[in-house]
């Protein structure tokens, strides 16, 4: 009887709580809550985007949203997010379709911590 091993996979992410606080400072708190919140969704939508286009093998358009989740992701503090959606984006570059796939799924597990991250995150105003 051959024995199997499942490998739980966590991601630690880190906020970057004075970008936060930047746009808070900039926006004020209303304004700075709902550009979050609007990046948050977005967010959410890019990382299913860049996961679809990756099944249905549309490298263009998958490195496309990469791209954009890059940007998002810095927008708000995400900066373990954004390094991972730019090795996604070497990864389809490169042709490395192994790298790739096990690159993807690293930006899932992060994205989601992410948005867990930050959705726990009780009060990162000033």
């Amino acid at each position: 009887m051959k024995q199997v091993t499942l490998l739980e996979q966590s991601e630690t992410v880190c906020l970057d709580s004075e970008r936060l606080q930047q746009l808070y400072v900039q926006l004020g708190e209303a304004g700075a809550e709902d550009v979050v919140c609007r990046a948050l969704e977005e967010l959410a939508v890019r990382l299913s985007h860049t996961e679809r286009c990756h099944r249905e093998n549309r490298w263009r358009e998958m490195r496309k949203s990469a791209r954009s989740l890059i940007a998002i992701a810095e927008q708000i503090g995400m900066g373990t997010l954004a390094r991972v959606a730019r090795d996604v984006t070497v990864c389809i570059d490169a042709h490395d379709r192994v790298a790739l796939a096990a690159t993807l799924a690293r930006l899932l597990r992060t994205g989601e911590r992410s948005l867990h991250e930050i959705w726990d995150l009780q009060d990162y105003s000033i």
